[in-house]
């Protein structure tokens, strides 16, 4: 439940009561650079770290994290630390499933999720996103849905996206699915967000609009 909460310091910038961001980053490089200050301010401040990120990076993950000074190990000991990867968190069963996911969210909030943190600080890697457009529409709507969890919950979740694998309108909706935004290393309110009520309309509207024309093309 949303209580009254310090601003937390994130991206050159302070993050206040609205907590869903998209951080758009051209390397990892950039991305560590920009988040590794607040990942270890949350280590340090007791939070409860849960980070989804990409096949094959567990490795180098924990690398950086040792690197700014984080003993990863001993917070997975404790429980305060979750690794998971983003296809086994969102493709469970080869599908994505946004009422699964919004679920999945729902337990993980500082509310709900067991250990005594006083919230969590979530990042997720969203490139698994861009293998297929069915991915991309699903995705697009679940961030949007998934407000509603965040709205009620005092917990910051950031959703990574590599500029070079992701297209262009797929960078516009996923912005006008957060109502915060990182690009150029700078977080800032999203001028381009759209409340969930609104987009969900003009994406289910998009979408009927797609499978009329497949029919018209199939007759």
């Amino acid at each position: 439940m949303k209580k009254a909460v310090a601003p937390i310091s994130l991206a050159g910038s302070q993050l206040g009561d609205v907590r869903h961001v998209c951080a758009f980053f051209n390397s990892d490089d950039e991305e560590y650079r920009v988040l590794l200050p607040f990942i270890k301010d949350g280590f340090e401040c007791g939070d409860k770290a849960v980070h989804v990120v990409n096949p094959g990076q567990h490795h180098n993950h924990l690398q950086r994290l040792t690197a700014a000074g984080i003993d990863a190990a001993a917070a997975q000991r404790s429980g305060q630390f979750e690794l998971r990867t983003n296809t086994e968190t969102y493709l469970r069963d080869g599908h994505f499933d946004q009422d699964r996911m919004l679920e999945f969210f729902e337990q993980l909030a500082s509310g709900n999720a067991g250990g005594g943190f006083p919230l969590s600080r979530i990042v997720c890697h969203m490139e698994w996103a861009a293998d297929g457009q069915s991915h991309v529409d699903n995705l697009v709507e679940f961030e949007s849905r998934v407000n509603d969890v965040w709205r009620r919950h005092d917990d910051v979740v950031i959703c990574t996206y590599d500029l070079a694998k992701v297209g262009g309108d797929t960078v516009i909706d996923i912005m006008r699915t957060h109502p915060m935004i990182i690009i150029g290393g700078i977080l800032q309110h999203n001028p381009f967000f759209v409340p969930p009520e609104e987009f969900l309309l003009e994406v289910r509207e998009r979408r009927a609009r797609r499978s009329d024309v497949r029919l018209k093309t199939a007759v």
